[in-house]
């Protein structure tokens, strides 16, 4: 009987990078890893090298040109998600200027501003920053409630209030 070596190669379907979004997208192709059954660290760190445009791959530069010798896909996610992700500060400036409702749902638009605050921001400066921006028909029903079931059901999807 032959002892015979066989290579299997699988398929990994990662989305293109989310420059925004880095460590969301990590998560995405860490699922990808998972349904793949890629556990080898340089074959992770080499995947995310091939799904990088130019502009991302000069960010990371100094770590593709003298890699770790250990935990290679570790070191260039981390140096990712920190270079390119906005700082708190950034987000809440961003947050206190540059926000405003567009073409999104109020709920829509209340969890963007949840998730640019993080959470340290506290609930009431949130929804007192998400009133204010909101149309002023929809601010004065908002107003003429007595009680945050509005405010629960738009942002959480129902009227109870947690106890």
């Amino acid at each position: 009987m032959e002892n015979a070596s066989e290579v299997c190669r699988v398929g990994v379907k990662v989305p293109p990078f989310w420059p925004n979004e880095p460590a969301l997208w990590f998560v995405q192709l860490e699922g990808q890893f998972a349904l793949s059954n890629i556990t080898v660290d340089a074959t992770k760190f080499y995947h995310v090298l091939a799904n990088l445009d130019y502009k991302y791959v000069c960010e990371v530069k100094d770590i593709i040109t003298n890699p770790p010798t250990e935990n290679k896909y570790e070191k260039i996610k981390t140096e990712l998600i920190s270079r390119l992700s906005a700082s708190q500060e950034q987000r809440v400036r961003q947050l206190l200027t540059h926000e405003e409702l567009g073409d999104r749902k109020p709920s829509q638009f209340l969890r963007h501003l949840r998730n640019l605050a993080g959470s340290d921001v506290p609930d009431e400066f949130i929804r007192s920053l998400w009133t204010s921006r909101l149309p002023s028909h929809v601010q004065a029903i908002i107003a003429a409630s007595h009680n945050r079931s509005f405010f629960f059901y738009v942002y959480y999807g129902t009227t109870d209030t947690p106890h």
